[in-house]
């Protein structure tokens, strides 16, 4: 098994047992919140034609889905570093089945935008955050694995909920679709129900047997005690140092993740790679009918991406968790962003269905690598008992690429009269930030290791010279021994 970095928890995480239940109901939440906004297209017809709306008013719908949940990290964070993951969860559930059953009686498509797009885009939120983040309180040694198998929720509900929503749409129309899917998403309450509070089993203190007898057997154990009151001050010192520099740090948002190396790598790069990350995937039918390829075999390539993207990202999972990978897995991340750019930028070269059916292969292994890393590598940087305030950070910021990435990309194809220019600026979109990330992280990963080489040196220095003090007096407790006994001869 791979080595695992320090977790700083406080406990040592059980990586097993129930977690694996947890992983379960992770599966669930995640798949509901990232497939439902894109299922949800087979219901844009019908709608569009029920309100007499245009196609760029109703597209607004996912839109503001995936902008509401993006936008509510920070507020899921909130409630998860007060309340835990369980009811955040559940109350997510049950916005998500209010906000669709109330949509069922809209009578515009205001009244979508909000019960829909604000509402259940929250409610999506308030399922997402928490269950990435309590992955990390019950796994640390297999949390690569863990995290791989609760992202795969979302291919297998993407490929689930498409046929489903067409089946449901031809026998109850929009309207008891919406009441029916209500239903559904009450389901993510059973999932939050299985993410109760990790049992923390605290790590033992070093030296905490007390010495049974004097001589050289006590000299020992009070060695040991001095060395234990230098890890104790440095560790003072550490959190001293931690609590000045978060002085100006909100009660809830803890805003010096802002001057956190990895965090700013990994927020700055993300904000680039979501201007060409979902693109790709929305164009990928209309781009096949685009060369003249019938419906049925468009479509039929997201059901390949899907297949492909679903057995990848527990692969990925496992492959991160490798002695190999593990200590350096933001390097493999760089590659898995890189290597999408790659495939963006083949795309229009291939010729013919059969080209694109491999283009939905490759794309497929990228995806699911991209996705299946995303959180893990966020969590390996700042940790997993910082992880839900930076997961909520990085999700509002990043709700503007993800809002405008698509828009941006359809508008060049309106321009140029052509997808293949859309595939070429995606392309340069996750490739640039792909070697942006893997330049920075070896800066990142040579600074780690100069400021860990720094801390045990400070640390040897410092148990040095209480061991120096510490054999002094020792030197003059037996001195003052000799100097009384030589008194009492002469007496």
């Amino acid at each position: 098994m791979a080595p695992a970095a320090a977790a700083n928890l406080g406990y040592t995480p059980p990586d097993g047992g129930w977690g694996w239940a947890v992983v379960f109901g992770a599966f669930i939440c995640i798949g509901f919140s990232y497939a439902f906004p894109k299922s949800l297209t087979i219901y844009f017809k019908a709608i569009q034609e029920y309100f007499s709306v245009s196609y760029s008013e109703i597209a607004w719908v996912s839109s503001i889905m995936l902008a509401a949940m993006y936008a509510g990290g920070p507020v899921s964070s909130i409630l998860v570093n007060r309340y835990g993951s369980r009811p955040v969860v559940m109350l997510g559930g049950l916005m998500v089945g209010i906000a669709m059953v109330t949509a069922s009686f809209g009578k515009s498509i205001m009244h979508i935008y909000l019960c829909v797009g604000v509402i259940g885009g929250f409610g999506l939120a308030f399922n997402l955050q928490p269950a990435l983040t309590i992955i990390g309180t019950y796994f640390h040694v297999k949390r690569p694995l863990a995290n791989g198998l609760a992202m795969t929720g979302s291919p297998v509900f993407l490929s689930t909920l498409a046929p489903l929503n067409q089946f449901l749409l031809d026998s109850f129309g929009w309207r008891g679709s919406f009441l029916i899917l209500g239903s559904f998403t009450l389901n993510c309450c059973v999932a939050g129900a299985l993410m109760r509070p990790v049992h923390k089993q605290i790590k033992p203190k070093p030296n905490a047997e007390p010495p049974k007898s004097n001589g050289p057997a006590h000299e020992k154990a009070a060695t040991e005690d001095t060395h234990a009151q230098s890890a104790g001050l440095l560790a003072e010192q550490e959190q001293s140092r931690s609590s000045r520099s978060q002085g100006c740090a909100s009660k809830f948002v803890d805003w010096s993740l802002f001057r956190h190396r990895g965090f700013m790598i990994y927020l700055v790069g993300n904000v680039i790679m979501f201007f060409g990350f979902f693109a790709p995937v929305v164009f990928l039918a209309p781009y096949a009918k685009h060369q003249g390829i019938d419906e049925y075999s468009a479509a039929f390539l997201l059901s390949i991406l899907a297949l492909v993207d679903m057995f990848v990202r527990p692969g990925t999972g496992l492959i991160a968790n490798t002695k190999w990978i593990r200590p350096r897995i933001q390097y493999f991340f760089s590659l898995a962003v890189a290597y999408n750019g790659v495939c963006h930028l083949l795309c229009p070269l291939v010729p013919g269905y059969v080209g694109l059916v491999l283009y939905a292969v490759f794309f497929g292994v990228a995806f699911g690598m991209v996705s299946s890393l995303l959180f893990e590598v966020l969590m390996d940087l700042v940790g997993a008992h910082r992880f839900s305030t930076a997961v909520g950070l990085c999700t509002i910021i990043e709700c503007g690429p993800v809002l405008l990435g698509p828009p941006i990309s359809g508008a060049l194809v309106d321009i140029y009269g052509d997808y293949k220019y859309m595939y070429y600026a995606c392309g340069v979109m996750m490739l640039v930030p792909g070697i942006f990330f893997l330049i920075m992280h070896y800066y990142n990963y040579k600074k780690l290791d100069e400021e860990e080489r720094k801390r045990q040196s400070e640390a040897m220095r410092m148990r040095s010279g209480l061991s120096v003090r510490v054999e002094g007096e020792e030197e003059h407790v037996k001195m003052s021994q000799v100097d009384e006994t030589a008194d009492e001869a002469d007496g």
